[in-house]
């Protein structure tokens, strides 16, 4: 049995709080400012996505000339969405990790196992998270990857195995992602990961994560301990 050298996490809502669908709400403000009405029965069930292609999603939606539907439209939605993102992730009291996470950071370390994190954020986002929460500066984590630093982001698998590049692990069998929404699902298994968990601190319940067929699903992150160790 091969071991596990290295978990992927996704961020809001598997190892950050996303209070009251923050994300959510930013894209659905960033639409709004377009003036394109969408709701949280839109957005929620595309969280996850590299978000200029949930924004060409919604887009083809609610825009009944697909002649309008540009690239230039979808990048000026976008970069909106993104400076929301960074004024809230920099500015917004509250922002925290969700419980336990921390701590399962360390007791992979103890383990021997890197802690990768991906995103459908730009790495611009991630990176004010991850400053914001002194992740790098407490040694929790190991390697970080934005959506924008690869060819396609999910449910594309190139983000994992940029992760499994850094981390020099060559086996999928020897990774495991782990995240709270159907697309990061996609991503894991697409990547051939050993374990692909869904978490239910996110947006998604139990019952919708199943339905993208992970290998389990837990409700907090620290339960992915007990899993590897049973590997």
């Amino acid at each position: 049995m091969k071991p596990i050298k290295l978990v992927v996490f996704d961020l809001a809502g598997t190892t950050v709080k996303d209070k009251a669908h923050d994300v959510s709400r930013a894209l659905i403000n960033a639409m709004e400012t377009y003036g394109y009405t969408v709701s949280f029965d839109d957005v929620d069930p595309i969280m996850g996505y590299q978000k200029t292609v949930a924004i060409k999603m919604l887009l083809d939606k609610h825009e009944p000339n697909s002649d309008k539907v540009t690239v230039e439209l979808i990048n000026q939605i976008h970069e909106t969405f993104v400076e929301m993102m960074l004024a809230h992730y920099r500015t917004s009291p509250g922002i925290s990790s969700l419980p336990q996470v921390e701590e399962t950071f360390e007791a992979l370390h103890q383990l021997g196992i890197k802690v990768g994190l991906d995103t459908g954020f730009t790495r611009n986002i991630a990176d004010a998270i991850i400053g914001r929460l002194q992740w790098q500066e407490k040694g929790l984590i190991d390697y970080v990857i934005g959506s924008d630093e690869v060819e396609q982001g999910r449910p594309y698998p190139f983000m994992i195995q940029k992760l499994m590049y850094y981390a020099q692990v060559e086996d999928p069998q020897q990774v495991v992602k782990v995240g709270d929404t159907a697309v990061d699902m996609e991503e894991g298994l697409n990547a051939g990961c050993k374990l692909v968990v869904g978490v239910t601190t996110g947006i998604y319940s139990r019952e919708e994560l199943l339905k993208a067929s992970p290998h389990h699903v837990i409700d907090n992150v620290a339960d992915i301990l007990e899993l590897i160790k049973a590997e």
